[in-house]
């Protein structure tokens, strides 16, 4: 029987397998396919890959896969190598399917990336793998020797697991005298013996009779299962009991409570007494799951309703209800019931998230895939039709694929800046009365896109930094915020490339990186740079990077770091200054006035003058605004001749700088014609002898100037010399006229020396060349040639003075030296405070021009001339 079953499998499985390559997928893109029970693991079912029109080599990579409901057994799986469906644990038809029919697993197959779901059906082939089997082995059954020929005795059925042609299909009696065997069909297509009275029986003669009944199935190969039949032959009850009914049907709602009356039987006997007396019970193949739910009283025939009933498991249950009397020989008789079971709303609706894809980008296009989502209501009808829906105020939505299964997929733009995180409210309801629902939450966050540029706190900054800073100081902090996060909001700080008074931008200022604060690299002077911009960027991290630049404005701040310098009167040869002051002079004369300028600006510029030292205090008083200098009443006879007067210039910075001059003044009876010190101009005390260096500078310009000046009268007086040897017919005597007033000497022969030679008209004057040099600031230095300078055309540079103006010199002429620049041991004067009106001719040009001599100019101007010239303006 082993190897007949064998073969029977193999041929229903190649009729499965034949079934399936013709089935073909089914429209709507489901597919079923059938499969026998009973196969090993690993057998074929269906190519997956190939029917679905799927890329077998990404199917592990998108994760295709089937999804089932937690605890559910996996009957079947895919192999994700190659798509094939196969069996992943043996499937037993009659305990997957207990109510029979067609058996169908459903299964929901999920590929990802993208987001794709298939339905699968298959259908589980039963095979004739269980043999009809008796309840028991041997039965024991009294028939009274009174029972007539015809007479029919039920017997009691063969069960077999198996459906439809599997089951049990007939029945077969072993040969004997007495008894027929007739198979009957119940409504429900199902088989039943009758045994069947041929020959009259005789107790006295056999008081018992064995017979073999046997139950076939119809599968291929066959099956059966036997039982014993004992008739026992008794003496006459000849009255069975009869049911009103050979099959009853009934309803009953599945949340019926225990206790509930399902059905009232009623069977009657005519016999009287104990013949008469009918008990009720369930037949011997009523399963244990009947027994378990309801119960029968015996006396009275009502089935009663024991444990609780689900409509989900099972929605029909069969009973099969005996009866017989109480007499001797008693014969049962059999009735069907078949209860219905009412679904009820008692089931609420279960939401499975099948696959979630989170986080989303803030960028992702609406339609996108968040989440598949199944939905799942176990009861039948409108109480097992499910609506979805998501809570209001979500940029989400759900999306109807298949039956009870929707996707959440996004319904536009997000941002996430202003909502980082979504808690997505999913509601499941059905259509029963009254209704159930289920909550549940998806949360669903929103990864960051780098979608912000940096933006700065201020638009614009403005920084003041003290001069004389220390170097690497920090001289402010700019911060910038970007609203994306992690990534895309770490920002980095640089400064733009650019110049700063020809220097590089990264010369003056650094910037750190991370934290945006800003160091000065240098010290900063307010007098040679007031204020000056840069642009820094802020960077974010992200891909692409995203920048903001903003403009940082600093400006410098004055600091009192310069004291007055005093450029009038200046002390001669490196003394005080002198002045004369005629004795006749009245209160408020102007003796004279003393000047200074500070390269600072503001209140650090602003000075005052004031008497530190007097010979005699009420004689001279200095104005605190202008520095003028004015007697204070006239001369007495007692007053010393000579006056000692210390002025001190100071400023009005904290703390206060100062500078200080001493002023020798001679009283005298009447005024010479020269110039007093107050209109000489020459380098201060502190610029000439306070620094080796500038007296270093000062040596090496004036030797530089000696030499050019050298040279250049050399030149001179070769071409004059040349010129006399060929006019000496023109009464010009050579010792007067070694420049002579026709013979204009041409400029080609000063080209190398970079001056600029004007002849003099006149025979008696002096000429003067102005020669720009390199020595200290302001100064021009003027070459006199006289007529009479036969033996030497040179004079060492002595100071010249003009003519004062009551004295006519129409011959002699000058020429204006150049601009110098100062020594950079003296700043520039500051002209942010203009001195007072007073002093403004003073400052604008001063000139010393000394001829002490003026007999000796006359035969030749041996000395120089020293003019300076420094302008406010």
């Amino acid at each position: 029987m082993g190897a007949e079953a064998g073969s029977g499998r193999g041929q229903l499985f190649l009729r499965s397998l034949l079934f399936l390559l013709l089935a073909g997928p089914p429209a709507g893109g489901q597919l079923r396919y059938a499969v026998p029970e009973e196969l090993e693991h690993g057998a074929f079912v269906a190519n997956l890959g190939e029917d679905l029109g799927l890329d077998v080599s990404t199917l592990s990579a998108r994760r295709f896969r089937i999804v089932s409901r937690a605890g559910a057994r996996q009957h079947l799986e895919v192999n994700l190598e190659n798509g094939i469906l196969f069996v992943n644990e043996r499937i037993d038809r009659e305990e997957v399917c207990e109510a029979g029919g067609t058996c169908l697993l459903h299964l929901q197959l999920l590929v990802e990336s993208p987001l794709e779901l298939y339905r699968v059906e298959v259908e589980v082939l039963d095979i004739n793998d269980h043999a009809p089997t008796f309840p028991w082995q041997e039965y024991v059954l009294e028939v009274a020797e009174s029972a007539v020929l015809g007479a029919r005795f039920p017997l009691e059925s063969a069960q077999d697991p198996d459906v439809g042609t599997n089951s049990v299909h007939t029945y077969r009696l072993s040969p004997n005298g007495f008894f027929s065997l007739e198979v009957q069909t119940r409504t429900d297509a199902s088989k039943f013996a009758e045994l069947v009275l041929e020959r009259a029986l005789d107790r006295e003669q056999q008081r018992a009779h064995r017979v073999l009944l046997t139950a076939l199935d119809g599968g291929v190969p066959e099956r059966s299962g036997t039982a014993h039949i004992l008739v026992t032959v008794l003496d006459a009850n000849d009255n069975v009991p009869a049911f009103d009914q050979s099959s009853y049907g009934i309803s009953l709602p599945e949340d019926a409570p225990a206790g509930t009356l399902v059905i009232q039987l009623n069977a009657t006997d005519l016999d009287e007494g104990p013949n008469g007396e009918v008990e009720y019970s369930f037949s011997g193949h009523a399963p244990p799951r009947v027994r378990e739910l309801f119960h029968v009283e015996p006396r009275t025939g009502q089935v009663l309703l024991k444990g609780p009933l689900d409509y989900e498991r099972t929605s029909i249950h069969e009973l099969y209800v005996q009866a017989k009397d109480r007499g001797p020989s008693a014969v049962a008789v059999h009735c069907r019931v078949l209860v219905h079971l009412l679904d009820v709303n008692d089931n609420a609706p279960e939401v499975t998230l099948t696959s979630v894809s989170t986080p989303v980008l803030e960028d992702a296009p609406p339609g996108t895939v968040i989440a598949v989502i199944s939905v799942l209501d176990r009861d039948s009808g409108d109480n097992g039709r499910v609506s979805c829906e998501v809570g209001p105020d979500v940029p989400f939505e759900l999306r109807s694929s298949f039956r009870n299964y929707y996707t959440l997929v996004t319904t536009q733009a997000l941002d996430r800046e202003v909502v980082p995180e979504y808690n997505v409210s999913i509601t499941a309801r059905d259509m029963g009365s009254p209704a159930l629902l289920t909550h549940s939450t998806l949360t669903v966050p929103v990864s960051d896109v780098n979608d912000n540029a940096p933006r700065f706190l201020q638009p614009s900054y403005s920084v003041y930094v003290m001069e004389n800073n220390a170097p690497g100081a920090s001289i402010c902090s700019v911060s910038a915020l970007d609203p994306d996060c992690q990534q895309n909001a770490y920002l980095s700080y640089s400064i733009a490339d650019g110049h700063i008074h020809g220097m590089p931008v990264g010369t003056y200022v650094s910037i750190n990186s991370d934290s945006g604060h800003m160091y000065a690299l240098r010290s900063l002077d307010y007098e040679q740079i007031r204020s000056f911009q840069i642009q820094v960027q802020a960077q974010d991290a992200g891909f692409p990077p995203l920048s903001a630049n903003v403009t940082v404005h600093i400006f410098v701040l004055d600091q009192n770091d310069n004291a007055p310098v005093i450029v009038s009167p200046m002390p001669r040869n490196g003394s005080v200054a002198t002045e004369l002051v005629p004795r006749s002079a009245r209160p408020g004369y102007l003796v004279g006035t003393v000047s200074a300028v500070d390269a600072d600006a503001g209140l650090n510029s602003r000075l005052s003058y004031q008497l530190l030292q007097a010979t005699d205090f009420t004689l001279f008083s200095v104005a605190p605004d202008t520095g003028e200098l004015r007697t204070l009443r006239s001369f007495l006879e007692q007053d010393a001749t000579r006056q000692r007067l210390v002025v001190q210039v100071r400023d009005g910075g904290q703390p206060a700088l100062s500078a200080t001059m001493s002023l020798l003044l001679s009283v005298v009876e009447t005024m010479p014609q020269s110039l007093s010190d107050f209109s000489e101009f020459s380098l201060p005390p502190e610029a000439s002898s306070s620094s080796p260096l500038t007296l270093y500078l000062l040596v090496s310009l004036g030797s530089i100037s000696f030499t050019f000046l050298l040279a250049i009268l050399i030149l001179t007086a070769i071409r004059c010399r040349g010129e006399h040897r060929s006019r000496q017919g023109d009464g010009c005597s050579p010792p007067r006229c070694h420049c002579c007033p026709g013979s204009r000497p041409s400029p080609d022969g000063l080209k190398t020396s970079n001056l600029t030679v004007q002849p003099p008209t006149g025979t008696t004057t002096t000429t003067c060349l102005d020669v720009p040099g390199s020595g200290p600031p302001g100064y021009c230095y003027k070459v006199c040639l006289g007529p009479e300078s036969a033996q030497s055309d040179f004079m060492f540079l002595k100071p010249c003075s003009p003519p004062r103006n009551n004295e006519k010199d129409t011959g002699k002429q000058s020429w204006p030296g150049q601009h110098l620049q100062v020594s950079k041991q003296i700043k520039q004067p500051n002209t942010d405070w203009l001195p007072p009106s007073t002093q403004r001719p003073v400052l604008k040009r001063y000139q010393i021009q000394h001829c002490r001599n003026r007999e000796r100019v006359e035969g030749g101007c041996g000395d120089g001339e020293v003019i300076s010239e420094h302008s406010f303006e």
